[in-house]
């Protein structure tokens, strides 16, 4: 057994989480030793109880590690430990580091410029248009939008990521093979395709209270900061939000209307120091260091040119739906195009960063040119 296969089984076994695996590996130095040693050596690690001990000791008897690995290979994911260079720098600085991620799709150096954007699954029209035109800016600029690919303000992040053809990243609370929302399976495919799903689970593990929670920490342990965009007093967001603040990463937030339950999280979170987000520059300024000003592209908001003239299939059908000289609500944009309400919003997006079209007060569109 090599040291993949042995921290694979380490994650199977009931009870060793992240910190007692680390004290673990501390004592043992490598994962195939732990697995190999009795119940008395392994009481002699810090932390390691009675019933840990044991588990591990017997190890054998519960997991069925060779199922595992097929598993592995016929979904054709891959698993990373910490010794590997792609596993993410600023995930391994937390106390509690995953010991495994399994990983479709592929991280890069440049994912080290994370940024992670969450909010709630139940949204406003204004939160989805706000984490899709931040996650686009974001992204159009080179920085990898992290998010949880939940319903709601994640799947907006990630749209809006990849309407740019940037980088994204859906860290899930399930086991990789287990899409949740299932609506989004063809979502996290497009994911996988220009950037990652990752999971610290094994396959078939469901989702629960307890692992959103412990996904949150993921996708804020591996960005330099955290972005809610909508979020009520109760939201999973704010405890993203938590997680970052508790390992030293900025926190910003998206201000709403006064009287929207909705943005009563994120106002919260302004009280409490989180910076103000209006716009992607609010964001990027913090890390300067990183997106200095001369070394970014300009955006074509800043440069009034399109990027390019060329637009997708869909792009295209979008913009001809759109009467050419009148102002254009969006149902009828969908009634004329015969596509999806999610997939004419996205399109319209990213025709709006194009400057192909103008969105006007009410939910209008129009052409620019």
């Amino acid at each position: 057994m090599d040291s993949r296969e042995a921290h694979v089984a380490l994650n199977l076994i009931e009870g060793v989480g992240p910190v007692r695996a680390r004290s673990l590996l501390e004592h043992f130095g490598e994962a195939p030793a732990i697995l190999a040693a009795s119940k008395h050596q392994l009481l002699q690690a810090r932390g390691i109880g009675d019933d840990t001990a044991e588990a591990i000791a017997g190890w054998e008897k519960t997991v069925d590690l060779a199922s595992e690995l097929k598993r592995i290979q016929d979904f054709g994911c891959h698993v990373l430990t910490q010794s590997d260079a792609v596993y993410p720098e600023s995930l391994r600085q937390i106390y509690d580091p995953p010991l495994v991620l399994y990983v479709r799709g592929a991280l890069t150096a440049k994912d080290k410029n994370g940024v992670a954007m969450v909010g709630s699954r139940q949204t406003t029209h204004y939160g989805i248009e706000t984490a899709r035109k931040l996650a686009y800016q974001l992204a159009y600029v080179g920085v990898t939008v992290v998010s949880g690919g939940a319903r709601g303000i994640d799947t907006a992040a990630h749209q809006g990521a990849l309407s740019a053809k940037g980088r994204t990243i859906c860290v899930l609370g399930t086991g990789i093979n287990i899409v949740f929302p299932p609506e989004n399976a063809e979502l996290f495919e497009r994911i996988a395709a220009n950037g990652a799903v990752m999971t610290q689970f094994p396959f078939n593990r469901n989702g629960d209270r307890q692992s959103f929670a412990i996904r949150n920490r993921i996708v804020a342990g591996m960005t330099l900061g955290t972005v809610v965009v909508e979020a009520n007093l109760t939201s999973g967001a704010l405890i993203t939000a938590n997680f970052a603040t508790e390992y030293g990463r900025q926190v910003f937030a998206v201000p709403g209307r006064i009287d929207s339950p909705r943005s009563k999280g994120c106002h919260d979170l302004i009280k409490k120091g989180a910076k103000l987000c209006e716009g992607a520059e609010d964001i990027l300024s913090e890390f300067e260091y990183l997106f200095p000003g001369s070394n970014r592209p300009p955006s074509p908001g800043e440069t009034g040119v399109l990027p390019t003239l060329e637009l997708s299939a869909t792009e295209q059908k979008v913009y001809d739906a759109l009467k050419s000289a009148d102002e254009t609500t969006i149902d009828e944009v969908i009634r004329a195009s015969g596509l999806p309400s999610s997939t004419v919003s996205v399109a319209l997006l990213s025709l709006e960063m194009k400057r192909v079209v103008r969105q006007l007060p009410g939910k209008l569109f129009v052409r620019n040119r």
